[in-house]
């Protein structure tokens, strides 16, 4: 999985590259627009082949500029996931037998702020509300959870096609203040790793109406 999202990131700069392209400036731009819709390359994690643990991911993004620079947006996520989320890059991540005891299923209703600084250089903040299913390896539910995930982001927007389409590869620090009702047989390998992820990509594209 880990190779499989640096393959992405590549992907994306790759396709972005061998297009004509516009950083968003404030100054120059008068064609910003107040509106847009999106998502996030990570969707393609969805297609890895042979995927012992596919995540079944979807994630939406609508948004309304507020400023030039500033903007807020709503996005709704799903998916699966079968290993705790602090673990870190390297050797065990996605590693076998780190896994949890069964998976969890999860609906992230997220708010997310944007602020433009120079440029497409932008900082974000996004709060994502998980409502958990915890599941065994029988399938069978073991009970519902809520963790509150905080991200905080550093990225650069991409304009093109006359400033109609956007592409934001970033960089973000992940963690979870609030989490509960995590079943015991999952806690033993939940309290192994930290309750912080860091350097995790974002590769989010988007159109403006």
């Amino acid at each position: 999985m880990q190779k499989n999202i640096f393959l992405f990131i590549g992907f994306a700069f790759l396709m972005t590259g061998s297009l004509q392209v516009n950083a968003q400036d404030t100054k120059q731009d008068s064609t910003n627009k107040k509106y847009f819709i999106g998502s996030t390359l990570l969707l393609l994690g969805n297609f890895i082949p042979d995927d012992p643990n596919p995540p079944k991911f979807i994630q939406l993004n609508i948004g309304y500029r507020i400023t030039p620079k500033d903007a807020v947006s709503f996005e709704f996520k799903k998916s699966i996931y079968t290993w705790p989320l602090g673990i870190p890059w390297g050797p065990s991540f996605d590693a076998p037998g780190l896994n949890y005891p069964g998976h969890v299923r999860i609906l992230a209703p997220t708010l997310a702020y944007q602020r433009f600084w120079w440029k497409g250089v932008y900082t974000a903040v996004h709060a994502l509300n998980a409502f958990e299913k915890f599941v065994d390896e029988d399938d069978k539910k073991l009970g519902n959870g809520y963790t509150l995930y905080l991200t905080y982001r550093l990225g650069y927007q991409i304009k093109f096609f006359k400033n109609r389409f956007f592409f934001e590869p970033s960089i973000g620090f992940t963690h979870w203040p609030i989490r509960t009702n995590v079943p015991a047989s999952f806690k033993p390998i939940e309290n192994k790793w930290p309750k912080y992820f860091g350097w995790e990509p974002g590769l989010h594209f988007g159109v403006n109406f």
